[in-house]
């Protein structure tokens, strides 16, 4: 059995009805654009410092939707999350029937972008880790 890494492993984990995050925000970018900005950063003689690569910040219930959209066919542990915050002062939000979907915060890409980095659109990122997974038999559907 191939060995996951954290990332991809939290990912499966997601898909099975685990949350890795207790506030359900996550946090991503492809590691393809990853591995990109490190090539395009030793390149260029004028890139110093630190870039911050984040493509997105989003919920899980967003993730779950749009992997519904592209395998509908993918079992889920629930469809359509419904979840109130556990603290009457929480200050992330979930999606309802009504409210719809906010991150809860933004990461500037400018920075990586001035590398040259198109980052990937992230269903191009969520289909091809599933189709990745169920490839290496990993998850099934």
């Amino acid at each position: 059995m191939p060995t996951l890494t954290l990332t991809s492993e939290a990912f499966l984990n997601l898909i099975k009805g685990k949350e890795l995050f207790a506030d359900g925000v996550y946090r991503i970018v492809d590691i393809r654009d990853v591995a990109l900005a490190h090539i395009l950063a030793f390149e260029n003689p004028s890139a110093s410092g630190r870039y911050c690569l984040v493509k997105r910040v989003t919920y899980s219930f967003e993730i779950l939707d749009i992997l519904n959209q592209i395998f509908p066919s993918l079992p889920f542990r629930q469809r359509g999350l419904t979840i109130v915050p556990p603290f009457p002062t929480s200050s992330y939000c979930r999606r309802t029937e009504n409210l719809p979907a906010r991150p809860p915060y933004q990461v500037s890409i400018e920075r990586a972008k001035s590398l040259g980095i198109n980052f990937t659109p992230l269903e191009v990122s969520l289909k091809d880790t599933v189709e990745c997974l169920k490839e290496k038999n990993l998850l099934s559907f």
